[in-house]
């Protein structure tokens, strides 16, 4: 018997390629990345990169909340930006959705993501 689960919502985008929204194992939940598409368009938010980051939070967010999860469960978020100079406004931007003790992160350049997107985010959660 698996102790393996598939999470979804219709809260967050759905999947663009071959991959779940995140996958529960054990009590542990691993999130795919989300990039800023509005879940009932499937089209990229506009407004820039501090809009962007928003939605990816919020897409995050539903994620979380379909595994039974709240943010704060996120144990370590892994970043993902084309352009480095953004690493304050995402951190400002984080900063409305988390508070003290922060998960483990990193901030990693790339030359490209899906879409056109400018940030993507994938995390871990542990389930309480």
């Amino acid at each position: 018997m698996s102790n393996k689960a598939v999470i979804h919502t219709d809260k967050a985008p759905a999947a663009i390629g071959t991959y779940s929204q995140a996958v529960k194992a054990g009590n542990t939940v691993y999130l795919s990345g989300q990039i800023p598409l509005i879940p009932e368009t499937m089209e990229l938010v506009e407004g820039g990169f501090e809009a962007q980051a928003d939605q990816v939070f919020k897409n995050i967010s539903a994620v979380v909340e379909a595994s039974g999860a709240e943010l704060s469960d996120i144990v370590k978020l892994n970043i993902y930006l084309t352009d480095l100079s953004n690493f304050p406004i995402i951190n400002e931007v984080m900063s409305r959705y988390f508070q003290q003790p922060y998960p483990a992160r990193a901030a990693v350049g790339i030359s490209e993501l899906p879409k056109g997107s400018l940030v993507e985010i994938e995390g871990v959660v542990v389930l309480s």
